[in-house]
């Protein structure tokens, strides 16, 4: 059995295949079916093949550094083999980037603290306030309690818009008057969350990156005050990252990485992106994880990242082929 056929058998008993398909159908239908479309040309695994790969591979955001990796090792990979047919290429390049994603390990996330406090970092227009509301959905349905702070309080449209996701679900926001202290906001809602035995606290940060230093003393101080509240606060910091700004994404990435301590990363808006690869480049050029990945507007459509079902998603074009 290939590994294309590996990664079928799993999709297949997974219960969410509908919205994984749906979420990566625009970087399937642009790089699998430019992979499929490189079968009426194969002559085997030479310059000329590889030249056209790494070009696919940039397209999709891979990034130069990334996808020079992935040819190299394919390279290298049919290299032990006399002649490989066009399926066996395409099966070998997934079992690569399987392996380039997991070389870093993505440590498995838990919750096991009284109180688990979670910031959520990004730029404005990333998607962190949507992505903070998906997420009180999905512990929500783990059967934790949550609470949120509007933290934004740079935006006055961020505060409201959180509010308002966090009445529809259910859930109580903490939150101050625009332009107030953010950090003050943090630490009336880490004190609310332990008056009333919250599991999960999720914290909406402001995202302003006019400039680095002002961005690091602010997350320093709001690490300091919640960390006075809650011991080891914040247990997680998530970057929200759109995934349709590609390779810009990953230099914000690389900011808030000299800012804060990142622990994993949402990538938001999967479903309106071509850009798909922007998910590898991530773990091979900052070690950070992927977490979360968003396929869709619905508070249902954040969805945790499953490497196999990513994989077998993008590849779906050239399951077929011979």
């Amino acid at each position: 059995m290939s590994f294309l056929d590996t990664l079928k058998e799993k999709f297949k008993k997974r219960d969410d295949q509908a919205v994984y398909l749906s979420g990566f159908k625009k970087t399937k239908d642009s790089m699998g079916q430019k992979l499929n479309d490189m079968a009426y040309k194969y002559k085997g695994i030479n310059d000329e093949f590889l030249e056209e790969l790494t070009i696919v591979l940039l397209e999709s955001d891979v990034g130069i550094e990334t996808a020079d990796e992935i040819c190299e090792r394919l390279k290298r990979k049919a290299q032990q083999y006399s002649t490989i047919t066009f399926r066996y290429a395409m099966s070998f390049l997934m079992e690569i980037l399987q392996d380039l994603y997991n070389e870093t390990p993505s440590p498995e996330l838990e919750y096991p603290h009284e109180i688990n406090v979670i910031f959520l970092v990004g730029v404005n227009g990333s998607g962190k306030t949507t992505s903070c509301a998906k997420l009180i959905r999905y512990f929500k349905d783990q059967g934790k309690s949550v609470g949120v702070v509007a933290a934004d309080t740079f935006r006055a449209g961020a505060i409201d818009q959180l509010a308002r996701w966090a009445d529809k679900l259910g859930v109580t926001c903490i939150k101050g008057k625009e332009q107030s202290d953010p950090s003050s906001v943090l630490v009336d809602g880490c004190r609310w969350a332990k008056e009333n035995k919250i599991d999960i606290l999720l914290c909406d940060t402001a995202g302003r990156l006019q400039n680095k230093q002002n961005l690091m003393n602010e997350l320093a101080k709001m690490h300091r005050v919640v960390g006075r509240e809650i011991e080891g606060a914040p247990h997680h910091v998530w970057l929200v990252l759109d995934s349709t700004t590609g390779q810009n994404g990953l230099s914000q990435a690389k900011i808030f990485q000299e800012a804060t301590n990142v622990s994993g990363i949402i990538l938001s808006k999967m479903d309106g992106t071509a850009k798909g690869g922007i998910v590898l480049a991530i773990k091979n050029i900052l070690h950070i994880p992927v977490y979360f990945i968003g396929l869709g507007e619905k508070e249902t459509d954040l969805r945790p990242f499953d490497l196999d079902s990513y994989l077998y998603s993008i590849s779906e074009g050239i399951q077929h082929v011979q």
